[in-house]
């Protein structure tokens, strides 16, 4: 109970440590915070004293980043994140719609990556003296960007089959969950084939055999048995798969 205390407290001061270092950013790359907005907002406009200090008073950078990283911390204790700095709008409610949109292609690219992992094993299931070709190992293999400029330019472009860019509705979740879930799915999948011929090689698997039980559900005991070694890992990959859908 300690030891799950401590490292919860240490993860908790990692993560004020994170955001603190992300606020003071403006102020740690020894560039001026107002100019820095200037060029955001308009990049044609020019730096004038004038114009940075207005740009200062209006946001309050004469206060310190100190006093504002305090003030910021103390709204976001009440659910407000304040606002940006570039358009003036509400953060909470930008980044709520941000993430359930990540969230959304997250589940839908777990789908995918499911479902590919169970195409590769379905051969070991099948038959367990064979095993998954080197289609997966490749498809395993390649980044996830590649496969999004594959998948965007032949099946959005040239084919027009869906939409290649913009998210305005369900159709536009299907390139970018297949580009994630195609690779991440290839790669379970080859880590279940690996464990599935140790399953299928024990002694209940001839028993299951010898009482007439269908192979389908020999099968799915052999996948349940091989969850727990696949379980952390899938754990990683579903991380994985929020962080490229953010």
């Amino acid at each position: 109970m300690r030891h799950q205390a401590t490292a919860l407290l240490w993860r908790a001061g990692l993560a004020v440590a994170l955001v603190c270092c992300v606020g003071l950013l403006p102020w740690l790359s020894r560039t001026d915070p107002a100019l820095t907005v200037l060029r955001a907002r308009s990049a044609e406009r020019d730096p004038s004293p004038e114009v940075l200090a207005d740009i200062r008073a209006r946001l309050g950078l004469d206060d310190g980043p100190l006093r504002l990283l305090v003030q910021w911390l103390g709204g976001l204790w009440r659910g407000d994140a304040g606002r940006s700095w570039i358009s003036g709008a509400e953060v909470t409610p930008v980044v709520l719609q941000a993430l359930g949109v990540s969230l959304l292609l997250m589940a839908v690219a777990l789908v995918v990556a499911v479902v590919t992992a169970g195409l590769v094993c379905a051969r070991t299931l099948c038959r367990p003296e064979r095993r998954g070709g080197s289609g997966s190992a490749v498809l395993a293999a390649l980044p996830e960007f590649l496969v999004a400029s594959v998948l965007s330019t032949v099946v959005g472009v040239q084919l027009g089959w869906l939409p290649a860019l913009g998210w305005y509705g369900p159709r536009w979740t299907v390139l970018p969950a297949l580009a994630l879930g195609l690779p991440a799915g290839a790669v379970l999948g080859r880590l279940l084939d690996d464990l599935l011929p140790g399953a299928f090689a024990e002694p209940w698997t001839a028993a299951a055999t010898a009482r007439g039980l269908p192979r389908r559900s020999i099968a799915r005991q052999a996948v349940r048995r091989c969850l727990p070694g696949l379980l952390p890992n899938a754990g990683l990959f579903v991380v994985g798969l929020t962080g490229g859908s953010v």
